[in-house]
């Protein structure tokens, strides 16, 4: 499957086709003039609530588990733009789907998770 994952702040290769950032708020003091993605679909990352909960902003840090729960939950009030995702690799195009610079470990952030839906997706039949 076409789809990749990244930080925003990677360097752009010619192989990673559309880069799209999936981040709920964007890079802070960017200049529009150094964004790196194609496009950004805040709704594909995390709630403002989940985001909170994880980094611990009102108590302790929830757990992996819980975040992969919820996050998982979100996504699927999110299942139409999942499709048109999967519909776009269906067809061979290249998508790398971007995240915070400060993400570095890729099996502990939603990316990983957004590739499984639309990788899943892409698999079905067409609809």
């Amino acid at each position: 499957m076409p789809i990749r994952t990244k930080r925003w702040n990677d360097p752009r290769e010619p192989s990673d086709g559309h880069r799209l950032l999936i981040c709920r708020y964007r890079p802070r003091a960017l200049p529009k003039a150094d964004e790196t993605w194609d496009a950004w679909d805040k709704d594909l990352g995390p709630s403002r609530e989940l985001h909170a909960d994880f980094y611990g902003k009102h108590g302790p840090p929830i757990t992996l588990y819980e975040y992969r729960q919820r996050y998982l939950a979100e996504m699927a009030s999110r299942r139409e733009k999942i499709l048109a995702l999967a519909e776009r690799v269906r067809a061979g195009e290249t998508i790398t789907l971007l995240c915070s610079s400060a993400c570095t470990d890729p099996s502990k952030c939603h990316r990983t998770l957004l590739r499984e839906l639309i990788e899943s997706a892409a698999a079905r039949p067409a609809r």
